[in-house]
């Protein structure tokens, strides 16, 4: 369960968008790295970010912070006109160079806010709250309401729910409303010439300059959040070359217009690229029999639902779940909260930011948006995943209770999940695999 990436992962994990969502997004963000996973950015934010989504940036850097290097004007300069020649091979030419980087000077602020990402450490319970908070909903209807005639339009082209197109637009930007106001030339420079994750980086800023060459925007007008995802449902440029779409006819995919018809159109042609199945639900709430076999707890383990039902595992009404295809089941709390089943879409918005708890939230504020209710089960208070140093507690307590978890790594994987599992029917506790801040503590 991805529940643990680092703030800057959960911004920007956006799989469409692709970069760092801006700050009031609530992606759970996982550093962007120099690996692309589907063409969607995982940008970094400041926000709620649980960490990664729509899938450029798939893993989370748990490194010390390291001090802000302030670069000098001319060296940032000189970093410019090497990259150009760079650019210029890769088919830019060089008027469009030249509008882009007029004015272009390296962004302090930009390097601040990539160094200054801690992990993300909410609790689900936390991050739904203002995810999916009341407000968020009511304001998510209001905007299906405004918007229903297009996103019929785009439901029916692509055929992609349209409560889950305006869940995305809600997490990623609020609606439209924090869509970012940075200069994405400027920022992708600034972080392709820091180096850290330069490769990645000049790779967002070559597609940049591509989308500025092809005519859909203007460079200054080219803005978004300080790590490049740009647009209302915050694409990184990678991800918008692969997958925006022009719905509106007029030549250009405009994902940063105040009309919001390319943004979700490209969307849903995102969504619909990777499997969308219409009509089925990213996942329904469920409750575990008494005794259940948490082993069979985990992404890998489908069965249908008639199957989990002669397992005992029921909707929360008691009955068989319909059958929307093979599921599996997520116990994203551990087995003292909500259980869920989840099924292909799930896997889908996971393209978009794989932190387990941004398709939860994109997922149950689109459900909450068609007029469904809260989650039955109760949370457990105060308890949360763990950092990247408390899993590498976590593995040297097991291993020295009896319980080897195979080497101290921090990723809990199979041997440590079995070690878990062990401790914790060995101790009387539910054995649910979960690595939570309780299960460290007693084992403290």
């Amino acid at each position: 369960m991805r529940i643990w990436m680092t703030a800057a992962a959960f911004a920007a994990t956006g799989t469409l968008a692709g970069a760092t969502a801006p700050d009031i997004s609530l992606r759970p963000a996982g550093r962007p790295m120099a690996q692309e996973q589907n063409g969607v950015q995982l940008a970094a934010a400041t926000s709620l970010r649980p960490p990664a989504r729509p899938g450029d940036l798939a893993s989370v850097v748990d490194t010390p912070e390291e001090a802000q290097p302030v670069a000098s004007n001319s060296a940032f300069q000189a970093w410019i006109n090497s990259f150009r020649k760079r650019a210029l091979a890769q088919g830019i030419t060089t008027a469009t160079f030249n509008r882009a980087f007029r004015g272009v000077e390296y962004d302090n602020d930009v390097i601040r806010r990539d160094r200054n990402q801690s992990e993300f450490t909410k609790t689900l319970q936390d991050y739904l709250s203002t995810a999916v908070s009341d407000t968020r909903v009511k304001n998510g209807k209001k905007a299906l309401r405004e918007q229903r005639r297009r996103l019929n339009q785009i439901e029916a082209t692509y055929g992609v729910d349209k409560e889950v197109v305006v869940a995305v637009w809600g997490m990623e930007s609020n609606y439209g409303n924090n869509r970012g106001n940075m200069d994405v030339i400027q920022s992708l420079a600034t972080l392709a010439y820091d180096g850290r994750r330069g490769k990645f980086f000049e790779k967002q800023l070559i597609a940049a300059l591509k989308i500025l060459q092809s005519g859909d925007v203007p460079p200054r007008k080219m803005t978004g959040s300080w790590a490049g995802a740009m647009g209302h449902t915050q694409f990184i440029p990678t991800s918008y070359l692969a997958y925006a779409v022009d719905f509106t006819g007029d030549g250009k995919r405009d994902i940063w217009s105040d009309n919001p018809s390319d943004a979700l159109a490209s969307t849903a042609a995102y969504l619909k690229r990777f499997g969308w199945v219409k009509g089925q639900p990213w996942g329904v709430e469920v409750k575990l029999p008494r005794g259940f076999n948490y082993a069979l707890v985990g992404r890998s383990i489908k069965k249908s639902p008639a199957e989990w039902a002669r397992l005992g595992v029921t909707g929360v009404d008691g009955r068989a779940v319909p059958n929307y295809g093979s599921g599996a089941l997520l116990l994203p709390a551990g087995g003292n909260g909500p259980a869920f089943m989840v099924f292909k879409n799930f896997s889908v918005i996971e393209r978009y930011n794989a932190a387990d708890a941004y398709v939860i939230g994109v997922g149950h504020l689109s459900d909450r948006i068609k007029g469904g209710g809260e989650f039955q089960a109760k949370w457990p208070g105060g308890d949360r995943a763990l950092t990247f140093r408390e899993r590498k507690e976590l593995q040297r307590r097991l291993t020295r209770a009896g319980f080897s978890t195979g080497g101290v790594d921090g990723k809990i994987g199979p041997k440590t999940l079995g070690a878990i599992r062990a401790y914790q029917s060995a101790k009387g506790l539910v054995p649910d695999g979960f690595a939570s801040l309780s299960l460290l503590k007693h084992l403290r």
